[in-house]
């Protein structure tokens, strides 16, 4: 059973939806504050976390902000307002999902089922035994196992959140290959419903920074992104 962390002021929202969640093998805990909630994500007991955007002590943004410093568990997060606005702030922040309220529980679901079918993509037993992946991409200065949803640039582990992998790995399968933002969105857009275009620039741009020093996705004007890296191996 996954164990899910609901940060959301309204004391009445908590109890119902752990029941409902209960039909779908998730557990869920609710804080009411952004401070009992980071000490709770900071136990390392939760898989994922759902975040309010209007909340005490901190908003959704901040909030967002200060856990991806120190996590990359996948983050759904939730506004009243709905605004585009805040689905390009949250996904520049790192969050994986985005649903306005009023919500349906079972749409909520659906976002959690998908970003963690995602980050728990390294439970075959290639990831149990340690054993390599024939699936592994291995280019110059990087290497992408998608079994463990692990990446590596010079040796060292790259934490990425769900959508950000899932856009690496739709590059570096074609690597070469200009893939346009029609063709990103259309690709993702069954894992991260948020997608938009003006999303897909976002995913860019974090991505490249946390691949520095590597220049690895590179931009063709009016065509799209490509990754540009020499493949070794098969």
């Amino acid at each position: 059973m996954h164990r899910v962390l609901l940060i959301d002021d309204d004391e009445q929202l908590g109890t119902p939806l752990a029941t409902y969640f209960q039909r779908f093998e998730l557990e869920l805990t609710h804080a009411l504050k952004p401070s009992e909630g980071l000490a709770r994500l900071r136990s390392g007991l939760f898989d994922a976390a759902i975040l309010d955007v209007m909340l005490p002590e901190m908003d959704g943004f901040e909030l967002c902000r200060t856990i991806r410093k120190e996590s990359d568990i996948p983050i759904v997060m939730l506004t009243a307002r709905g605004d585009v606005m805040d689905r390009v702030v949250g996904l520049e922040l790192g969050a994986d999902a985005y649903l306005p309220k009023p919500f349906e529980p079972r749409e909520l679901v659906a976002h959690l089922q998908t970003v963690l079918r995602r980050r728990n993509g390294g439970n075959g037993p290639a990831a149990q035994t340690g054993a390599a992946d024939p699936d592994t991409l291995v280019f110059e200065g990087l290497t992408i196992d998608p079994t463990r949803r692990s990446v590596l640039r010079k040796g060292e582990m790259v934490d990425l959140t769900s959508t950000e992998f899932d856009l690496l790995h739709l590059l570096a399968r074609e690597s070469g290959r200009v893939f346009s933002r029609d063709d990103i969105l259309n690709q993702l857009r069954g894992h991260e419903a948020d997608l938009y275009t003006r999303a897909v620039d976002i995913v860019v741009s974090r991505l490249r920074k946390k691949l520095e020093p590597l220049d690895c996705i590179k931009t063709l004007r009016n065509a799209g992104y490509a990754l540009a890296l020499r493949r070794l191996g098969p």
